[in-house]
């Protein structure tokens, strides 16, 4: 199965020179967002390219007009998806995972990342609660959702994630 990460495939396609990343580069570069359409269109070159064994999707969908448009292109290509999986995390524990990573950092002699903090996060999640919780209902009405426990040691994560995967 290939990984299809979304953050990695703009800027994979951001410096590509094709036609697809010279749209991308440009509109990153006016400090636009990347609309969903671009999006769409390099998830579709990758799975046109190197899907034959199956993908999984890090970070995609995170709004309803995302999966749609997602299900739609699945659908054109004869493809479709098995499972969501949600790591299940607590709000509280995620905070202090960040501050303890900024402390880290600190520590280690470097500097904490901009948005490592409690207030940046909790926006982060605010923005999750509008936008992307949502989905779990989508998937959820689909039989498609699984939940895992994030919180668990990685190695149980992996295990479990494996084993919906089959």
């Amino acid at each position: 199965m290939i990984q299809l990460s979304t953050g990695d495939m703009l800027r994979e396609a951001r410096t590509s020179g094709t036609e697809m990343g010279k749209i991308v580069a440009d509109v990153m570069d006016r400090g636009e967002l990347v609309t969903d359409e671009i999006v769409i269109g390099l998830i579709r070159e990758k799975l046109e390219g190197d899907a034959k064994g199956g993908f999984i999707f890090d970070g995609f969908p995170r709004t309803l007009a995302q999966a749609d448009a997602l299900e739609k292109l699945l659908a054109e290509m004869g493809q479709k998806l098995d499972h969501a999986i949600e790591l299940q995390v607590n709000d509280e524990v995620l905070v202090g995972r960040i501050v303890n990573r900024a402390k880290e950092a600190v520590a280690a002699g470097g500097t904490a990342r901009a948005d490592d903090n409690e207030e940046s996060l909790k926006k982060r999640l605010m923005e999750y609660y509008k936008k992307t919780s949502p989905l779990l209902g989508y998937y959820h009405a689909k039989g498609t959702l699984r939940g895992v426990d994030g919180l668990a040691e990685i190695g149980t994560v992996k295990a479990s994630i494996a084993e919906i995967l089959g």
